[in-house]
């Protein structure tokens, strides 16, 4: 029974949907608003009787506001997501080799696979990207007489395929003897505490300004060090976003840009509001509804079931008063109305 009735439902409303529309949802809507208008005239030409009627349209005021503001900071917050992309990934770095049978060390160039994502895309289209890789290395004698060295990076896709590469130089921060005796005497309280060690950060920038390929997204990289005789203690792979215009506002005064956004979000919500209220109590179907309300009760007060003391037709019978001068010629017309024979209106 209920699928019989969803069935002939679905096909009204692809037969008929004009017809679905104003009987299910304009004409539901238009009756809430004519009622919610009604009422509050009425509140308003009788003022507020009691606390309770204070309160609660206190409370009617407080929760439309409440929801304008939610509606505001949940859009903001939606926007922020969708715009502003995550500021760093980072990503650790484990490097591999074949090691020497016969002699000492590595026998092949240290290399890393680092994948990225495995299901959605992790940078975004059209946003610029600083990448580079962070190598802790020891200030040792082998790292000091090694030299520069190249690092390699290949940036393939979901498929395999070759997206870009880079290949960048790198070699250990150069100190004259002086200027590291000097510095290992100044530190040598914290070397012997061990909270200082004798190593260098090294960055390798591999891309100033990398944008993501719609076509194409990097999932996976792939690392090499093109030299068997450095030595490492780590490897970091850092992806840091280049923010510029509003990203950049947005990021680094988050307070302003919210404080700015929801306000303004606020604004247009409440003026789209108040446009789509006087639409809809503009529109002829509001103003058919309301004539047909009219109708209706006129038409039972010229019959006589309604009272011309009644309260709840002090507006349908306005019309009488307006048009007479004083008491004695809207007397008389209401005799006049009386005598009006009963006439069948069609609503």
């Amino acid at each position: 029974m209920v699928v019989r009735r969803f069935l002939s439902t679905f096909w009204f409303i692809v037969r008929h949907p004009k017809q679905f529309y104003k009987t299910k949802v304009s004409g539901p809507l238009i009756k809430f608003v004519y009622e919610t208008v009604q009422l509050y005239r009425l509140r308003t030409r009788k003022g507020i009787d009691s606390v309770r009627e204070l309160f609660l349209r206190g409370t009617i005021v407080a929760a439309a506001t409440s929801v304008l503001v939610w509606l505001s900071i949940f859009m903001y917050m939606a926007f922020y997501y969708v715009y502003v992309p995550t500021i760093s990934h980072e990503r650790p770095v484990f490097l591999q080799f074949k090691a020497c049978q016969d002699a000492k060390g590595i026998c092949s160039f240290p290399s890393a696979h680092i994948q990225l994502t495995k299901r959605q895309q992790l940078l975004m289209y059209g946003q610029p990207y600083k990448i580079h890789l962070e190598l802790e290395m020891p200030e040792s004698r082998t790292n000091r007489e090694l030299g520069m060295f190249m690092v390699c990076a290949d940036f393939r896709g979901q498929d395999g395929s070759l997206v870009t590469s880079s290949c960048r130089s790198a070699m250990l921060h150069y100190r004259s003897v002086v200027i590291d005796t000097l510095y290992k005497l100044v530190f040598i309280p914290l070397f012997i505490l061990g909270t200082v060690e004798e190593k260098q950060k090294v960055y390798v920038e591999l891309f100033a300004e990398y944008e993501d390929k719609e076509t194409a997204p990097v999932t996976d990289v792939y690392l090499e060090i093109q030299t068997k005789y450095i030595q490492l203690y780590s490897a970091k792979f850092f992806i840091n976003a280049q923010f510029s215009g509003l990203r950049y506002f947005m990021f680094h005064w988050p307070l302003v840009s919210a404080t700015i956004g929801i306000t303004s979000n606020l604004f247009f919500i409440a003026i789209v509001c108040i446009i789509t209220w006087y639409q809809l109590i503009l529109s002829d179907d509001y103003r058919n509804y309301e004539s047909g309300i009219a109708a209706n009760r006129r038409l039972e007060y010229f019959k006589g079931n309604v009272e011309d003391d009644s309260s709840s037709f002090d507006e349908d019978t306005s019309f009488l008063q307006e048009a007479s001068g004083n008491e004695k010629d809207y007397l008389e017309e209401r005799k006049i109305l009386d005598d009006i024979k009963p006439v069948t209106v069609e609503q």
